[in-house]
């Protein structure tokens, strides 16, 4: 994990015709995808995607007139085509989200791991697995767990040549250790077992609150003190400096210390800016962090640079629900409904960004307040 920034790969999106009759993380009705319906804040830019990996959205049109069209997860050359960016700008590697609630009866999200991996092999890139546990019922979530793990190890998953390892293990993040989604004895229960089991350990990564060092609630400071890595979750967490929005990171280097006190490591979470207004139903720009031309997310690892971090976590690669994706997105997305675009800066820049602030926490390039390239 050292010397290495990676990213959060969501890889959840689907479109009727890639073998599917639905819409998937696109739109919140599955057969129909409106101005009503869309979940999303941001267009791709699917200016490189060859015609079968482009899907029509609907009636929506670009300010030229042309069909505007969204992509699968489930082509094995749009993956491939993610993996291609990672590689052609330095991008390290991904984390691969894998949705408890969505492990059953889905095999498109393993259709998409085993997209990544393969594209992993091919790409020299790092890969890595993230169980998200977000809504995922209480009473089958361990049972849900360790049967996964079990068949994914089983399946050479975790030994495949580019796996992400840490001292000598597989590395796996569990996010969602949240004091109103679970209990502790049954987070207690999955840190100990993926820590311990006798089929494959792991080097435990734990996503937690980013108020995880100060929260009261009892029982829960020895929960977040039994991972191997802490990550704490900081998208939309700010600061207001004149009239601009920056990430807070001022609590990192307490965070950092008492980690470390734990006998942990620290992963601090870093991201570009921010928008759900589409998802959530709100009016435009309710819920906007401006991605400030770039300088929100370089402020992060000017900010991790200074604390000597060497690691990082980029939320997120192709998150376009929630505004925090750093793949390419387009300037000129359709003239219905409303979308955040990067303000006019090219397709790759936070491709470029993250590459380049990589460069930075691992001393390939002296530290640096401001941003060191030009669109």
């Amino acid at each position: 994990m050292r010397n290495k920034v990676m990213c959060g790969y969501q890889g959840w999106f689907r479109a009727p015709g890639d073998g599917s009759s639905t819409w998937i993380h696109w739109s919140r009705h599955p057969n129909q995808i409106t101005t009503n319906t869309v979940t999303f804040e941001m267009w791709p830019d699917l200016s490189e995607y060859s015609a079968a990996e482009k899907f029509n959205a609907g009636s929506f049109t670009h300010p030229d007139g042309a069909q505007a069209q969204l992509f699968s997860s489930q082509n094995s050359n749009t993956v491939n085509r993610h993996f291609d960016w990672m590689l052609k700008h330095g991008v390290d590697g991904v984390y691969v989200q894998r949705f408890i609630t969505d492990i059953n009866g889905r095999p498109w999200m393993t259709n998409v791991l085993n997209h990544a991996r393969a594209a992993a092999n091919r790409t020299g890139r790092a890969l890595a697995l993230t169980y998200d546990m977000s809504g995922a019922p209480t009473n089958t979530l361990f049972a849900t767990l360790t049967n996964d793990w079990r068949w994914l190890v089983q399946s050479g998953v975790p030994a495949g040549p580019r796996y992400l390892h840490h001292n000598g293990k597989p590395v796996l993040m569990v996010w969602g250790f949240f004091t109103d989604r679970t209990s502790t004895n049954l987070a207690h229960q999955i840190i100990g077992w993926f820590k311990t089991n006798d089929l494959q350990p792991v080097t435990l990564v734990g996503g937690c609150p980013w108020w995880w060092r100060t929260d009261t609630n009892a029982g829960w400071s020895n929960v977040f003190r039994r991972f191997d890595v802490i990550s704490p979750w900081n998208v939309g967490n700010y600061t207001t400096s004149g009239t601009n929005k920056f990430a807070s990171t001022g609590y990192w280097l307490a965070d950092y210390t008492a980690a470390t006190s734990a006998g942990m490591l620290y992963l601090p979470v870093i991201y570009p800016g921010f928008s759900w207004d589409n998802l959530q139903q709100l009016a435009p720009g309710t819920s906007l962090i401006p991605r400030l031309g770039g300088n929100y997310l370089w402020q992060q690892f000017y900010d991790a640079k200074k604390l000597d971090f060497d690691m990082a976590y980029v939320a997120m690669f192709d998150e376009v629900d929630e505004g925090t994706a750093i793949f390419k997105v387009s300037n000129t997305p359709p003239t219905q409904g409303h979308w955040v675009t990067y303000d006019g800066k090219p397709a790759d820049w936070y491709l470029r960004l993250t590459a380049e602030g990589t460069k930075m926490l691992v001393g390939e390039r002296p530290i640096t307040s401001t941003i060191p390239i030009t669109p």
